[in-house]
C-alpha cells in the first residue's frame, strides 16, 4: 500500500465507526454487558520517551480477549523516524537495527485501529499509551475512535490493599497474581502480562458485587464509603486562602495542606478525583477539619511548611523533616577534603547545600572531584607525619598531600581554593570539567557513563543555583514586598534573612501605607544564624523567593541590596534544564 492510499484504506476499514464519541446508546449497552462477554484489547506500548507528540513509539503489543480465552494477536515494531536513545536500548533491548527495517507508525495504525475495534481498551497506566496513540492518530489524520477505556493501574489501586501489594508497578502485580508471563519492556510481553493481571483483578470485583463493564469502570474511580461518610467534614469552612488540617478522635495532626481556597480544595478529598491510597486512610481516621486562616496564598504555604515540621503528620510526604539537611563542606584541615555533614557550624567557610538526602550530596561530591584534584581519604594529615598513598594518587587524580609531594599552599591554590570560587561565585571550572568529561565518554560511545556524569553535573549545579539564590536574599536583615491582589487591594510581605516575618492585605481603595506600617510594627523578630539558611528552612526561603520574583511584585524597603554573583551559577539555568530534560526522559521510559 502507498502512504497516498493509506487514509482511504482506513476509512473503509473503520466504515461504520464514529470517529468521535460513541452513540449514548452503544455506550449504555457497552455498560451493561457482563464481563465474561465483554471483549477486552490489552495494548502495551515502548516508545522513545517523552511526551506524546505523534512520533516516538517504538513497538506496539496488543492482545484480544473474552472470557478468559485470547483472540488474537497484533505485535509490531515500529519505525519513529528518529534515532533510538542508546538508554532506550539498555531499558528494553530494542536497537536501531531493529527498527529500521520495521514500518512507520502511520502504517501500522489501520491494522490496529481495526483489531480494537468494538472492544474495550485496557492499558497499565492507560493515559501513557492512550496519550501516545491519539497523538498518532491526530498527527496523521486517523479518527480517533474513542473506544472505553480501563487502566488496570487505577482497577489495582481499588482492588488490592497496601498489606497486598507495596505498589501497583506492572511487575509487582504480576508477581503478586504469579502470571506465566513476567514484564521485560517490550510490548507482547507486558501485554500478555497485563492479560494475566486483568484477570486476576477480574476475579477480584466479584466480592464488590461488580460484573458488569460499566460498574468496573466506575468501580476504579468511585468515591469510597469512607468519602461518603465523611463528607460532611467539608461543610463550614471558609473560602479564603489558608491551612487546613485533618485531626484523629485524639486531636492529632493526621494531614495539612494549603489552598487559596479552604473550601473547594477540602471538597475534593470526598470526590472521584481523590484516588490516593494514603489519603483514603487518612480519611477513615480524620474526625475534624480545621482551618487556618491566612492573609494571602505565600503565608499559606508558609504556614503549611511549618506545621508539617511541627507536627510530622504520618500523612504527609513531604517537608516533614526540615531539619534534616545535609551539606557537603570543605574541612579545615592543612589538606582540606571534601565532608558529608547533618549541620554547619559558625567557623565553616567553603560548603554546598542543603541537599534532600545524602546520596545526591555524595553524587555532587564526585563531580566535584572529577574536576578538582581534591584528596578523598579520611585520613587527618598533619606536617610532621605522612601516610602511604592510595591508588588515586598512581592515576594522576591526586597530588598524594598524604606524602607531602604538594605543599598546603600549592593544594590550596589547585584545589581547595577553586572549590571556594565555584560555591560562592562562578562555577565554571566545574561545569567545563564536567562537560568536557561527558562529552570524551560520549564519543567512546560509554553512553551509560556520561549519563553518570550528567546526573553529577545536575547534582552540582541544581545545588550551586539554590545555594547562590537563598544566599541573596537570606543575607538582607529585612525586606518589604507587595503585589497586586486579586480584589484590587495589596498584598504585603515583611522577610525577615529568608523568614516570613510577618503578613497582611491593604483592602482595594485604600492607600497601603498605614497596613504596611502596621504589618512591619507586627512582624516576628528573627535572629539570623550562620549559613546560606539562617533563620528559616531551605523551602520557605525558596516559597518567599519564588513570590519576590515574579513580576507583578515590587521591593518597597530593603535594608541591602538583593543580588546574585555576576558571574554565578544561575547563569546556567539553562544548561541545568536541558540536563534535567535529559535525564527525566531516561526515568520517564522506565515506567511500571
Amino acid at each position: 500500500m502507498t502512504q497516498q492510499e493509506a487514509p482511504r484504506f482506513v476509512q473503509e476499514v473503520l466504515a461504520g465507526f464514529d470517529a468521535g464519541e460513541p452513540a449514548d446508546d452503544d455506550r449504555a449497552a457497552l455498560a451493561a454487558l457482563p464481563l465474561y462477554r465483554t471483549t477486552f484489547v490489552v495494548v502495551d506500548l515502548e516508545t522513545t520517551g517523552g511526551a506524546p507528540d505523534g512520533g516516538g513509539i517504538t513497538e506496539i503489543g496488543a492482545v484480544k480477549v473474552r472470557g478468559g480465552e485470547p483472540l488474537g494477536t497484533l505485535a509490531t515494531l515500529v519505525n519513529p523516524g528518529t534515532p533510538i536513545p542508546p538508554f532506550i536500548t539498555v531499558l528494553t533491548g530494542i536497537t536501531q537495527a531493529m527498527l529500521t527495517p520495521a514500518p512507520p507508525i502511520e502504517e501500522v495504525l489501520p491494522s490496529f485501529l481495526e483489531f480494537i475495534r468494538g472492544a474495550v481498551l485496557v492499558a497499565h497506566n492507560a493515559p501513557y499509551d492512550v496519550g501516545f496513540l491519539k497523538a498518532a492518530c491526530a498527527r496523521h489524520g486517523y479518527p480517533w475512535p474513542a473506544p472505553r477505556v480501563l487502566d488496570t493501574a487505577a482497577l489495582a489501586r481499588r482492588v488490592l490493599t497496601r498489606d497486598e501489594v507495596p505498589n501497583r508497578k506492572l511487575g509487582t502485580l504480576a508477581a503478586f497474581f504469579r502470571t506465566t508471563h513476567r514484564p521485560t519492556h517490550r510490548a507482547l510481553d507486558d501485554a500478555l502480562a497485563t492479560v494475566e493481571v486483568l484477570h486476576g483483578l477480574i476475579a477480584r470485583l466479584g466480592g464488590h458485587r461488580v460484573h458488569t463493564l460499566g460498574e468496573t469502570i466506575e468501580f476504579a474511580k468511585a468515591v469510597s464509603p469512607t468519602q461518603r461518610r465523611k463528607r460532611h467534614l467539608a461543610e463550614g469552612l471558609p473560602r479564603v486562602p489558608g491551612v487546613y488540617i485533618f485531626r484523629a478522635a485524639d486531636d492529632r495532626a493526621l494531614y495539612v495542606g494549603t489552598s487559596g481556597d479552604i473550601a473547594t480544595r477540602v471538597r475534593s478529598y470526598f470526590t472521584a478525583a481523590e484516588k490516593r491510597a494514603r489519603i483514603s486512610e487518612m480519611l477513615a481516621a480524620a474526625e475534624r477539619v480545621e482551618a487556618v486562616e491566612c492573609a494571602h496564598t505565600l503565608e499559606a504555604e508558609v504556614r503549611e511548611l511549618r506545621l508539617i515540621a511541627a507536627h510530622a503528620p504520618p500523612y504527609n510526604r513531604r517537608s516533614k523533616f526540615p531539619e534534616r539537611m545535609i551539606w557537603l563542606k570543605l574541612t579545615t584541615e592543612l589538606y582540606p577534603r571534601l565532608s558529608v555533614v547533618r549541620a554547619l557550624n559558625p567557623d565553616d567557610e567553603a560548603y554546598l547545600g542543603p541537599f534532600s538526602s545524602r546520596r545526591v550530596a555524595e553524587l555532587a561530591a564526585a563531580g566535584l572531584h572529577d574536576t578538582m584534584p581534591l584528596r578523598q581519604c579520611t585520613h587527618k594529615l598533619t606536617a610532621r607525619s605522612t601516610v602511604p598513598a592510595c591508588a588515586l594518587a598512581e592515576l594522576g587524580r591526586c597530588d598524594a598531600p598524604c606524602e607531602h609531594r604538594i605543599s598546603p599552599a600549592e593544594y590550596a591554590r589547585r584545589a581547595a581554593d577553586p572549590f571556594r570560587t565555584a560555591m560562592v561565585d562562578d562555577p565554571q571550572v566545574v561545569v567545563d570539567g564536567l562537560r568536557a568529561r561527558m562529552e570524551a565518554l560520549a564519543t567512546a560511545g560509554r553512553y551509560e557513563e556520561a549519563a553518570v556524569v550528567r546526573s553529577r553535573l545536575v547534582a552540582v549545579l541544581r545545588a550551586t543555583v539554590r545555594m547562590q539564590r537563598l544566599a541573596g536574599l537570606t543575607r538582607i536583615a529585612e525586606l518589604v514586598a507587595a503585589r497586586r491582589s486579586a480584589a484590587g487591594g495589596w498584598e504585603l510581605v515583611v522577610v525577615r534573612h529568608g523568614r516570613l516575618a510577618s503578613a497582611g492585605v491593604s483592602p482595594p481603595g485604600v492607600h497601603p501605607r498605614p497596613m504596611l506600617d502596621l504589618v512591619k510594627a507586627t512582624a516576628e523578630t528573627v535572629v539570623s544564624g550562620f549559613g546560606p539558611v539562617p533563620s528559616a528552612s531551605a523551602e520557605e526561603s525558596e516559597r518567599i523567593l519564588s513570590w519576590l520574583e515574579r513580576p507583578d511584585t515590587r521591593l518597597v524597603e530593603t535594608t541591602a541590596g538583593w543580588a546574585s554573583p555576576v558571574r554565578g551559577a544561575a547563569r546556567f539555568r539553562d544548561l541545568l534544564a536541558k540536563a534535567e530534560a535529559a535525564t527525566s526522559a531516561q526515568v520517564s521510559t522506565e515506567r511500571p
